[in-house]
């Protein structure tokens, strides 16, 4: 994990902490003062709630005990791609450029270019060099790709 995906799982674990479960926790009170619960749908949605915000804060907590935590500047690459690292592309049939960053898979997002590292590409990417063409083999294909740069 890059260290701003454990940034935003802290962040997340925070806000469900200190807003999300206080916010149900009164929401299920409120309810219950309703009276009979076995009727209650504010009450049966408000308890279905609080068991995905609670199942949520137990899978971050998880995630965050187990992770390992790498910041790519600190990390001797040789000039090889290495996780965390940004990765400028040339598409070689399309002779466009493509930018994505190689991340965790909880970090990836292809619309703000995070690729996981587990993806086609990005396992594809690990290790070679600038300059050096790639094929991928993706879902609809094989697509060969120049490398043109890598930065943080």
């Amino acid at each position: 994990m890059t260290i701003n995906g454990a940034k935003q799982l802290e962040d997340e674990l925070i806000r469900l902490k200190t807003i999300e479960r206080p916010s149900v926790i009164q929401a299920i009170s409120e309810a219950r003062s309703h009276g009979d619960l076995s009727e209650n749908a504010e009450y049966d949605a408000a308890k279905e709630k609080q068991g995905f915000i609670e199942g949520r804060i137990a899978e971050i907590e998880s995630k965050l005990s187990l992770a390992n935590v790498i910041d790519p500047a600190k990390v001797e690459s040789n000039g090889r791609i290495i996780f965390g690292l940004r990765v400028e592309l040339l598409d070689l049939e399309t002779e466009k450029t493509v930018c994505y960053q190689i991340v965790g898979d909880d970090e990836a997002d292809l619309s703000m270019g995070k690729i996981s590292v587990n993806s086609p590409v990005g396992r594809s990417l690990i290790g070679k060099e600038i300059g050096e063409a790639v094929e991928i083999k993706v879902p609809n294909g094989t697509k060969e790709y120049e490398i043109l740069d890598t930065y943080l």
